[in-house]
């Protein structure tokens, strides 16, 4: 089953994580999405006086920032027994089988014969990821598609949290 809270849990403090990865935005993203919302606030001011000078690039570089800022949030860890991504966690006890896949080997998951109960974090600017095979009866839940740019340790960290919690 899915398991999402809101807080983290009083023992995420303490536990020092097996595996932690925060799935940035590359750096050349960065100066391109400024200079898209640039292009586009002049196209806005087009010589215009006044507000209309200045405000396209106060809100539209903000915004910019702000939504790259939005992308780059997203954190996987494995500690305290859990996989977790962004809020979302699952505890290692339901894994299965976990498989690190390639660009070649996501696309394929992802594809057209893809399970449209897969839980799935993906990021087009991350080519490895993992799938993480459930084995929990009570979850519709087939598996676990995460962006990853280190899937062979992401996968090895949930195997051994895995094992040591058995």
């Amino acid at each position: 089953m899915l398991r999402v809270s809101q807080s983290p849990a009083p023992s995420s403090t303490t536990a020092t994580p097996a595996y932690a990865e925060r799935l940035r935005l590359p750096w050349w993203l960065w100066p391109a999405g400024l200079a898209a919302a640039a292009l586009l606030a002049v196209e806005v001011w087009m010589g215009g006086v006044g507000v209309r000078a200045w405000l396209p690039f106060a809100v539209l570089l903000p915004a910019a920032v702000a939504s790259m800022a939005w992308l780059s949030r997203i954190r996987v860890a494995v500690t305290g027994g859990e996989l977790r991504v962004d809020d979302a966690r699952l505890p290692v006890r339901f894994v299965a089988d976990v498989i690190p896949l390639d660009a070649d080997g996501r696309r394929e998951v992802l594809g057209v014969g893809a399970d449209p109960l897969a839980f799935v974090v993906q990021r087009p600017w991350i080519s490895g990821a993992v799938q993480v095979v459930l084995d929990d009866p009570a979850d519709p839940t087939p598996f676990w598609v995460v962006s990853s740019r280190r899937p062979v340790k992401l996968a090895e960290a949930i195997l051994d949290a895995r094992d040591a919690a058995r």
